[in-house]
């Protein structure tokens, strides 16, 4: 079991927090509005209603223990910063921000924070490649072109085995995975034999553009 920090109980933080209790983490929650960490008690081992600015305060609750400390602070950048600066002389290793903004999030990673999630633009990118792409159903970046994709087969896929398919010669793309809905079951690194159904998802890795020539 992990320990996690949460600081800030906005929509992101608080979905944060209930995620990771709700998989057997030790969650404390952290907001300075007493009203919010009153409705997070029942998803958080521990609960502060205190300033997450606050060295002092970020010291007594036993930060540096953490495995990672979350935080999503806002609307304003200042809190963020300060406990980004206060997390880091305080030793704590996994610090994962929210940022607001693209300069927001330059600021964030020179300080040190070792992940800053820009939430508004992940959507945009990923409400994207789907709106490009009737067959991509998620993605995940990787580096600046390539990405990690969740696909519907496309027609001409099914009842084919991935060794007749070829994907790897004929589209420069990997299946790393094949997600069986009929019956539930996840093949990961699937072999040359397993035979595509309708009703499957592929997870596959490669070029954006290879994926989206793929899946057109």
């Amino acid at each position: 079991m992990g320990k996690f920090v949460v600081l800030g109980l906005g929509s992101f933080g608080f979905y944060i927090a209930k995620s990771l209790y709700e998989s057997g983490q030790e969650v404390i929650a952290v907001d300075s509005d007493r009203t919010i960490v009153e409705k997070i008690k029942e998803f958080s081992t521990q609960t502060f209603a205190a300033d997450a600015t606050d060295r002092e305060t970020l010291e007594a609750m036993g930060v540096k223990d953490a495995d990672a400390v979350i935080i999503a602070l806002g609307p304003r950048m200042e809190p963020s910063i300060l406990s980004v600066l206060y997390l880091r002389e305080l030793g704590v290793k996994e610090i994962v921000v929210k940022a607001l903004n693209e300069d927001h999030k330059k600021i964030l990673e020179v300080l040190g924070a070792t992940e800053v999630i820009y939430p508004e633009k992940d959507i945009a990118l990923r409400t994207a490649h789907k709106l490009m792409s009737g067959n991509v159903i998620d993605f995940l970046p990787l580096a600046p072109g390539y990405s990690v994709q969740h696909i519907a087969p496309p027609p001409i896929f099914i009842g084919k085995s991935l060794r007749e398919l070829d994907l790897r010669n004929k589209y420069k793309i990997q299946v790393i995975a094949v997600k069986e809905i009929i019956p539930e079951k996840l093949h990961l690194i699937p072999a040359g034999d397993f035979v595509i159904k309708e009703s499957d998802m592929l997870m596959v890795v490669g070029r954006d553009e290879d994926i989206m020539r793929l899946s057109h």
